[in-house]
């Protein structure tokens, strides 16, 4: 058996499942510290003039911070499970909230960066937890199309964040980015401390970090879902990688037209985001996870046949063709991410920091990959067939290693389920 092994919370979390302002919070926790990183961005070149310093080491404030959401993902996931949401919340958050003061009072490059460091390890706890808490609150068949709505409003922070970054420091300079990340991160923290409750599910007596490790470890569901998952996201790490190389160097245009025609594929994975939620409560999660890796493979497909054919040479091609891509991206991520958190309910933490920190450690290897294929070679070739290939990987976990099977969920099933639980006990 792969999951739906607790009951569902009662009246409060049903009342917590229609908040407002809940939901309010679980968007701004998922989006402190992937905006506080993107809002940073456009300071780099003045960061290595103010310090004296070669770009390359500036940009290790936001490729530190980059490990440091990883491993705040490792980290956190299972201390929620352990200790409850809450309180691994508003200490991530206290944590970032020291370390922005540490950077706004930063007097060498170093410090900085290891300042960056600190405030992604706390920050990121909201990524990590918000998950947890979904599937905490919602009933199975809404975790998908709930993280859809997150994800949704998250994007449209990430896209603006980086005109705000470039905003604040053209007008009051650079440390000025800090005092607003600090004054936001406290904004959630007072946020949470007073209107989210604990959502953490009861624990079996005798549970613990190991046992959900050892649980999920064994479910070939989580395995599947958890690799449909993070191979969907390296289509994204691995060709941002590359993008930017055969945009400017190869096709010789600007940064700034690159950047502009980078965006349209974060607004198709926003376009993919708000139909999951349309249509997930009434689809199966197979059946949208199915959708989603069609469109992937058949975008992929396309762009890899444009390449052979010389036509994704102009930007149009290339990235309408990505746009595709992208949609069926949003489906696989949201759909196998609701999977993979819903197999151990009461581990979701654990599961979720999992998955975090897999999707951020493989990524950024997969975005090193991406550079070297765009910048050392003159078309767009490799870069559209490393696409498809690993398009046809995220599918193949769907073929090879989810079961097979419908996952209707009904009350039911649910008492069935714990009743199974019950006499395994």
């Amino acid at each position: 058996m792969h999951g739906m092994i607790s009951k569902p919370p009662g009246m409060a979390t049903k009342n917590l499942a229609t908040s407002r302002v809940v939901l309010l919070l679980l968007v701004v926790m998922t989006g402190i510290a992937p905006i506080s990183l993107y809002i940073l961005v456009p300071a780099l070149p003045v960061l290595a003039t103010t310090f004296g310093r070669d770009i390359s080491i500036a940009q290790m404030t936001v490729s530190l911070y980059m490990v440091g959401i990883a491993l705040s993902q490792l980290i956190m996931g299972p201390l929620s499970d352990r200790f409850g949401r809450r309180p691994v919340l508003l200490g991530g958050l206290a944590l970032m909230v020291a370390a922005s003061v540490a950077c706004i009072f930063a007097e060498t490059l170093p410090q900085l960066i290891a300042a960056r460091f600190f405030q992604a390890l706390g920050g990121a706890s909201g990524m990590v937890v918000s998950r947890a808490i979904i599937r905490d609150i919602y009933a199975r068949d809404r975790v998908a199309s709930m993280i859809s709505l997150v994800v949704a409003a998250l994007m449209i922070g990430q896209m603006v964040s980086p005109l705000t970054g470039g905003l604040i420091e053209t007008a009051f300079g650079w440390r000025a980015i800090f005092y607003a990340v600090t004054v936001g991160a406290l904004a959630v923290a007072i946020g949470i401390a007073i209107a989210l409750p604990e959502t953490r599910r009861d624990r079996v007596a005798g549970s613990g970090f190991r046992g959900d490790v050892g649980t999920l470890i064994k479910s070939r569901a989580f395995i599947g879902y958890v690799m449909c998952q993070v191979l969907a996201s390296q289509i994204i790490f691995t060709f941002a990688g590359g993008g930017p190389y055969i945009v400017v160097t190869q096709m010789g245009r600007t940064s700034a037209e690159y950047g502009a025609w980078f965006a349209t594929t974060g607004f198709a994975y926003l376009v993919g985001n708000l139909l999951c939620v349309r249509f997930a409560p009434r689809h199966s999660l197979e059946k949208l996870i199915w959708f989603g890796l069609g469109l992937q493979l058949c975008g992929s497909l396309l762009n890899l046949l444009w390449s052979f054919s010389g036509w994704n040479e102009a930007p149009a091609w290339l990235f309408g063709t990505q746009m595709i891509v992208m949609v069926g991206n949003a489906f696989v991520m949201a759909n196998s991410a609701a999977g993979a958190i819903s197999i151990r309910p009461e581990a979701a933490g654990t599961a979720s920091g999992a998955m975090g920190f897999l999707q951020q450690g493989i990524g950024a290897l997969m975005s090193q990959f991406g550079a070297y294929l765009g910048g050392h070679s003159a078309t767009t070739l490799p870069l559209t067939s490393a696409v498809l290939a690993v398009s046809l990987l995220c599918a193949c976990t769907m073929i090879f290693v989810v079961p097979r099977r419908e996952l209707v969920v009904s009350e039911t099933l649910i008492g069935q389920a714990e009743e199974d639980e019950a006499g395994m006990i």
